[in-house]
């Protein structure tokens, strides 16, 4: 007999959320995460969604009541919350990134924090601005106090952006932004949701374990 697959639940807001597949529109990592990881996605991310409304729509909740022994959940906040003065990084953010934890333990799943994505804004000199302020410190503290694993999607697309430059860059963000018409500077389009999701499936390759009981192509080279 058989067992299910763990599942891998994503809570987060629009740079998580599900999106359209044919590039027509805005779509966040987690809507392109299945196509890296062999394992079944669940995606309750929303647009607009703060760690607060999170839990007040009650997806939260349904997040929790899926919760299986062994099942992963990516939590993803950010954005949103730093617009919201009762969710300051060292106040209400982080008070709920602490529930998010406990209550995930609770249910038998493995809590992990991701900081949020770099927004892809470049000054007149080409350099990256910072968007996020202490957010992301926050979530790395945090993860050290509670011993919670961390994925760093701000270093991550901090170091992507520049990588690719400020034109290459705006191939990730191809949409215009829905309320103003112009660029999008948040939203990914296709291209910026798979190389997200491709770095966040393999830092959950690497603390799974899967690569490390392969043997070293280094040992051919050995000298006895």
């Amino acid at each position: 007999m058989t067992t299910d697959p763990t599942t891998i639940h994503l809570a987060g807001d629009s740079t998580v959320a599900p999106g359209p597949l044919d590039g027509s529109g805005v779509i966040g990592w987690g809507g392109v995460l299945h196509e890296f990881v062999t394992r079944p996605v669940a995606n309750r991310a929303f647009g607009g969604a703060t760690t607060a409304t999170f839990l007040e729509t009650g997806r939260w909740a349904e997040t929790l009541e899926a919760i299986r022994p062994g099942d992963d959940v990516v939590i993803q906040f950010g954005h949103n919350d730093q617009k919201d003065p009762e969710l300051a990084a060292d106040g209400g953010y982080i008070d709920n990134l602490t529930r998010f934890v406990t209550d995930v333990r609770d249910h038998g799943g493995r809590p992990i924090l991701g900081t949020s994505v770099e927004r892809c804004l470049f000054t007149d000199d080409g350099e990256l601005r910072v968007s996020h302020g202490p957010y992301p410190r926050a979530v790395r503290r945090l993860g050290r106090t509670l011993d919670v694993p961390v994925i760093d999607l701000t270093a991550f697309t901090r170091w992507l952006y520049p990588w690719l430059g400020p034109e290459r860059c705006r191939e990730l963000f191809p949409h215009p932004h829905p309320e103003n018409g112009n660029p999008d500077t948040t939203h990914f389009g296709l291209a910026g949701a798979r190389a997200v999701a491709g770095f966040v499936a393999q830092q959950l390759r690497a603390l799974d374990g899967l690569d490390d009981d392969h043997l070293p192509l280094g040992y051919w080279g050995m000298v006895p």
